[in-house]
């Protein structure tokens, strides 16, 4: 079963970082934030990638295109030009980069992909979000209700502390804590191929007619996912996941 990462949008909110890269290119603990997310596909068995690309997404392709050569030793025979890679990690993976337009919108970058994926269930996410979420039980949920569309919904983490108040008088103070009530499309989506029929063309966006029309038909379904989920959108965001990184065990790190 394939995994399509969506990576090709300009990460406008992140300029401080995403004028050089693309935002999925973003580190965290020295690893660009997509490593962590096809990581933890990996670790349920998920090994067939197929990503999204848009704006600098040469950027992308020329991260894995060297990435076996930079991690590890290389011995260089400077009159062949021979280059002999040893050690370092080699992921059982096969990664397949598409150009799906700097101008193109989520939907179309999906509808891009199809040939790819073929007449077949796969994965969809975003390159820039991590989470806990068990993929496993994920994948068995979509296949028990025998729908169209699994979104996997979370309750994001609250920028600011809460308050319950008693007229003017404070009952409860929380700091930052998981939102109580409010759901939202927190991706990590299982998809059957039929969903390619709900996306128009290029200018589609996925969050709106597709998702729409999927939900007014009774075809999608919400995984819920209580624990841990954060997207990266801005530096204060990206400074949020680097110190969980730092902590030594970072909530959505399940790989060894």
């Amino acid at each position: 079963m394939k995994v399509a990462i969506l990576a090709g949008g300009a990460g406008t909110r992140l300029a401080e970082e995403t004028e050089v890269k693309p935002k999925p290119m973003v580190e965290i603990g020295g690893m660009p934030i997509i490593l962590h997310i096809m990581k933890h596909y990996a670790h349920f068995g998920f090994r067939e990638f197929a990503i999204a690309l848009g704006y600098k997404g040469e950027y992308i392709k020329k991260y894995f295109v060297d990435y076996c050569s930079l991690d590890g030793h290389l011995k260089v025979d400077l009159k062949t030009g021979k280059v002999d890679a040893r050690g370092g990690e080699r992921p059982d993976w096969t990664v397949d980069l598409v150009d799906t337009g700097a101008a193109t919108l989520t939907g179309g970058r999906i509808k891009r992909l199809a040939s790819l994926i073929g007449n077949e269930t796969f994965m969809l996410t975003w390159g820039d979000g991590v989470s806990d979420v068990n993929i496993a039980d994920l994948l068995a949920f979509h296949r028990a209700h025998g729908k169209l569309a699994t979104m996997t919904a979370v309750r994001p983490p609250a920028r600011y502390g809460h308050i319950e108040f008693d007229g003017n008088k404070v009952l409860e103070f929380t700091e930052k804590p998981q939102t109580a009530e409010g759901w939202i499309n927190g991706a990590f989506f299982v998809l059957e191929p039929q969903v390619f029929d709900y996306i128009e063309g290029d200018q589609t966006m996925w969050e709106h007619a597709p998702l729409e029309g999927l939900a007014r038909e009774g075809q999608l379904m919400a995984y819920k996912h209580e624990d841990f989920w954060q997207c990266m959108d801005t530096l204060r965001d990206k400074t949020v996941l680097q110190r969980l990184w730092d902590t030594g065990n970072p909530p959505w790190k399940s790989w060894e």
